[in-house]
């Protein structure tokens, strides 16, 4: 696919698949119109970054779809100050909306051949804002809290109450909860030291983040 052709699939993505999706926050449409997906998936599904749809990224990981992506975005409202923890980098796409918007991104990588991949992309677009972490952050990542916004890439059939502990006050996070096929998108707000809302965004259904606790089940 061509550079124009490109430009045009990016431009339909934003207006066929994003705003239709309730996603009317300028600065976000904006982002993803400048930033390019295509520099950001494995070169085999490039006629594929903007798709609606997930790409295999290996590992048995994916990107998630562009109009998730950017409800992400929109439900997070990250400021220019804020400090903003990504578990699971991938491909480094969405760590790269994130650091457009951020003023620091800690993005934890289980798998160290999609970070060094996601180092690469980064670099290339002179990200300088985000570090890349390794390790497994199931169950929380607490080196550099409390944080302003915390991104969980997989689902969880439960979120660890660490997580909600790691956001400051004011703090969002975002995270996929619940068993397939029933799972909902929230967006957790800390506004006390003991106080929290919690909206749901949306129904989904999304392969749960590795490692992910378990709540305990009863076995008849």
């Amino acid at each position: 696919m061509g550079n124009l052709n490109l430009i045009q699939a990016r431009q339909n993505m934003v207006e066929q698949q994003i705003r239709p999706w309730d996603v009317l926050d300028q600065e976000v449409l904006s982002l993803l119109d400048q930033i390019p997906r295509d520099e950001f998936v494995p070169d085999n599904y490039k006629n594929l970054a903007y798709a609606d749809m997930r790409i295999p990224l290996g590992h048995g990981q994916f990107m998630l779809e562009p109009k998730v992506e950017a409800r992400i975005l929109q439900a997070l409202v990250v400021d220019a100050g804020d400090k903003v923890l990504e578990v699971g980098t991938g491909s480094g796409y969405m760590t790269a909306l994130l650091a457009a918007q951020a003023e620091q991104v800690y993005s934890v990588e289980i798998h160290p051949e999609l970070q060094a991949q996601a180092k690469q992309r980064l670099a290339s677009h002179d990200i300088t804002n985000v570090t890349l972490e390794s390790g497994d952050a199931a169950r929380a990542w607490d080196a550099h809290a409390p944080y302003d916004a915390i991104v969980i890439t997989g689902s969880m059939p439960v979120l660890p109450e660490r997580y909600r502990q790691s956001l400051a006050v004011g703090g969002r996070l975002f995270v996929i909860v619940g068993d397939s096929p029933a799972m909902e998108a929230h967006v957790i707000t800390r506004l006390g030291q003991d106080e929290f809302t919690d909206e749901v965004l949306f129904e989904t259904d999304l392969p749960p983040l590795e490692n992910a606790e378990q709540p305990e089940r009863f076995i008849l």
